[in-house]
C-alpha cells in the first residue's frame, strides 16, 4: 500500500513558475514509477508527466514539453513537478500516481489532488 499526498498548488499569473510535490509513504518508493496527471472541469484526466523507478527515464505530454520538468528524490519519498511558463489552460487538479509497473500508472495509486490555477 502506498499513501500519496501532493501540496504546492495554488494561483499564479500566465507565465509564471509552480513546483508541485508529492510525498509517498512507504519502504519502496524507489522502486515504483511515479506520475502526474490533471483534471479540468468537464475533463477526462490527462497524462502531464511520468518517471520510472530505475532508470529515471522521463515522458512527458506534448502540451507541456519543455515548461514541464518531473524529478525525484528517493531519500526523501518525494516527486516534483516543476511548472514554468504557465498558462491558463494549465489550470486543473492535479495528481500525483504511483504504480509498481511504468505502463499502468494509471492503475496504480492516487493522492487527493491539488488544485492549479493560472490567471490571464
Amino acid at each position: 500500500q502506498v499513501q500519496l499526498v501532493e501540496s504546492g498548488g495554488g494561483l499564479v499569473q500566465a507565465g509564471g513558475s509552480m513546483r508541485l510535490s508529492c510525498a509517498a509513504s512507504g519502504r519502496t518508493f524507489s522502486s515504483y514509477a511515479m506520475g502526474w496527471f490533471r483534471q479540468a472541469p468537464g475533463k477526462e484526466r490527462d497524462f502531464v508527466a511520468g518517471i520510472r523507478s530505475s532508470s529515471g527515464y522521463t515522458n512527458y505530454a506534448d502540451s507541456v514539453k519543455g515548461r514541464f520538468t518531473i524529478s525525484r528524490d528517493n531519500s526523501k519519498n518525494t516527486v516534483y513537478l516543476q511548472m514554468n511558463s504557465l498558462k491558463p489552460e494549465d489550470t486543473a487538479v492535479y495528481y500525483c500516481a504511483a504504480s509498481s509497473t511504468w505502463l499502468s500508472l494509471r492503475n496504480g495509486y492516487w493522492g487527493q489532488g491539488t488544485q492549479v490555477t493560472v490567471s490571464s
